[in-house]
């Protein structure tokens, strides 16, 4: 008897092997260009001329209207993602009135990606600030993610009169990163984009975003890069990837924080290490970069009148990890900056 069940178990085994095998082998392959032609976002897309560097390029966004007598949100990707991942946060704060605005940047989602370009920060306020004018939006609160973060506080410092209030949520930027790392030409980028893979993109978010939890709605998220990897326009966007990364370690924002002059607030999921360059640290450099639940008190203390929230156990993207909790502190964080 209990030899007929071990190879009743082992039977089972295998027959659930096999089927995960052809489920994995039946699983299309994901297939996408450069701007995303054929990747579906939840809302529609509508595109603005962008006029920049002798250059005719497409900036996509979408646009949400709300009540009258509501703010518009102004809502910023990080590097390694787009407008679409803002969904759930976009259909709640339409859901309470507010109109919202979520541009794909030059380079990122759906907008045109220039391969001789100068890619930075103060370009792309410029162009969001010029959106913006084009829905004729005098002001926004304008919420900044990751990447995003460092553009939000940029867009802040050049406009403050169209900045109702700056949300940061999880930003990178909080480090002036070449004072602890060594400096890399874009060509360094450039080779570690083409070096990518499907399993390195999903073990990298997993690890760092997710603290080694994983579900189809994070898996969801890196479809987009790996349909770009499969794509037509692997080596073009692998060299748009890389370009913009140099302005992060380049264009730093941390060092006029002391300059705000608009409500802002913080929202910090403590669990993050996220730091930039962490792999190429100087030799003679004893520091640790990505230390979120320090950075954000300590950056609370530089910005005048800023308001900290922190999130306990959440890592670099709260309002995907939990968004019961992030939409609650996004109205506390609303209220403070009143």
């Amino acid at each position: 008897m209990f030899k007929l069940k071990m190879i009743g178990l082992i039977w089972c085994i295998f027959l659930t092997q096999a089927t995960t095998s052809q489920a994995e082998e039946s699983k299309p392959t994901l297939v996408y260009d450069a701007e995303l032609s054929a990747y579906d976002y939840d809302f529609t897309v509508n595109y603005f001329a962008v006029k920049s560097q002798q250059q005719s390029l497409k900036m996509a966004f979408i646009y949400l209207k709300g009540d009258a007598d509501k703010p518009v949100v102004t809502l910023l990707h990080g590097k390694n993602f787009n407008a679409d991942y803002w969904s759930e946060t976009a259909l709640f704060l339409q859901g309470m009135g507010y109109g919202v605005v979520i541009p794909d940047q030059i380079g990122f989602g759906k907008s045109s990606k220039p391969v001789n370009y100068q890619y930075s920060f103060a370009a792309m306020a410029q162009q969001t600030h010029s959106l913006l004018s084009f829905l004729e939006i005098e002001k926004s609160i304008v919420i900044g993610h990751s990447m995003g973060g460092m553009l939000a506080s940029r867009f802040a410092l050049m406009y403050p009169q169209v900045t109702q209030q700056l949300v940061l949520l999880n930003p990178i930027g909080l480090e002036n990163y070449l004072q602890y790392v060594e400096y890399k030409d874009t060509d360094f980028f450039y080779k570690g984009e083409l070096a990518k893979t499907e399993e390195g993109i999903k073990n990298y978010q997993r690890k760092n975003y997710y603290d080694g939890k994983w579900n189809d709605q994070y898996a969801a998220l890196t479809d987009f890069m790996i349909g770009q990897l499969n794509g037509p326009d692997k080596d073009l966007m692998a060299w748009v990837n890389a370009k913009t990364y140099d302005m992060i370690f380049t264009q730093p924002v941390v060092a006029e924080f002391k300059d705000l002059s608009v409500p802002v607030s913080l929202i910090i999921g403590s669990r993050d290490r996220t730091g930039p360059g962490r792999n190429w640290m100087r030799g003679n450099v004893d520091y640790e970069l990505g230390r979120y639940d320090r950075l954000g008190k300590k950056v609370a203390k530089i910005i005048p009148n800023a308001s900290l929230f922190e999130l306990p156990g959440l890592g670099h993207l709260p309002h995907i990890e939990d968004f019961e909790q992030f939409k609650k502190v996004l109205l506390k964080a609303f209220k403070s900056g009143q």
